[in-house]
């Protein structure tokens, strides 16, 4: 069994924020000895939606060779990062429709025993951050995934506030990811490569 821990980071983000969260956590698993795959969810939204929003439009262009996320990124995996923005207090619907095509792998027992994590970010405080965490979490629940957060774990968290997963509050995009929510992100997924090695390590022996 090959030792090292392979991580897929799988977002959404319309303007970029929550890119940049993700960004930090393939940096945080890569440092852990992680090989990483980042993939983003295919946009949903119409383009003259997306072109009436200029940070929308040109974060599209930014990441257009960022390669859209398969099924088979889940299977691939050890550990699965999961990152969306909140919609009232639950995940983008293009990342629900990703997971809703995975269903066959779902039945056939493929997505259990791994390490799930999540991160979000928010318009405006209290916007449901938790909320969205929690919910995506019933979905590992559902897969038979070991679900893996920051807790309280280190002294930043102490400062970021967010036992669930990483989070930041961007005031409607016009406020990038700070030290604190960038912290917060790379402490989740350095977390949640330790704990897939272990398993790794529990599996090999």
């Amino acid at each position: 069994m090959d030792g090292q821990v392979k991580v897929a980071v799988i977002y959404y983000s319309a303007t970029g924020i929550t890119y940049q969260m993700a960004r930090a956590a393939v940096e945080a698993a890569e440092s852990a000895g992680a090989e990483v795959r980042l993939r983003k969810v295919r946009e949903l939204a119409p383009d003259e939606a997306i072109r009436s929003n200029s940070g929308w439009q040109a974060h599209r262009l930014e990441t257009q060779d960022v390669m859209e996320a398969e099924p088979d990124d889940l299977s691939w995996a050890d550990v699965v990062i999961m990152g969306s923005p909140t919609r009232y207090g639950m995940i983008a619907a293009q990342l629900k429709q990703f997971i809703d095509t995975t269903g066959p792998l779902w039945a056939n027992g493929a997505l259990a025993d791994k390490v799930y994590t999540g991160f979000t970010s928010t318009a405006t405080s209290h916007g449901g951050q938790e909320a969205t965490l929690l919910s995506l979490y019933t979905v590992f629940y559902h897969w038979g995934g070991i679900v893996v957060t920051p807790g309280y774990t280190d002294q930043s968290q102490f400062v970021a506030g967010n036992p669930y997963g990483a989070s930041h509050t961007s005031n409607n995009g016009e406020v990038a990811p700070d030290h604190v929510a960038l912290a917060a992100t790379a402490l989740t997924a350095k977390r949640a490569v330790l704990m897939g090695a272990a398993l790794k390590r529990g599996m090999a022996g």
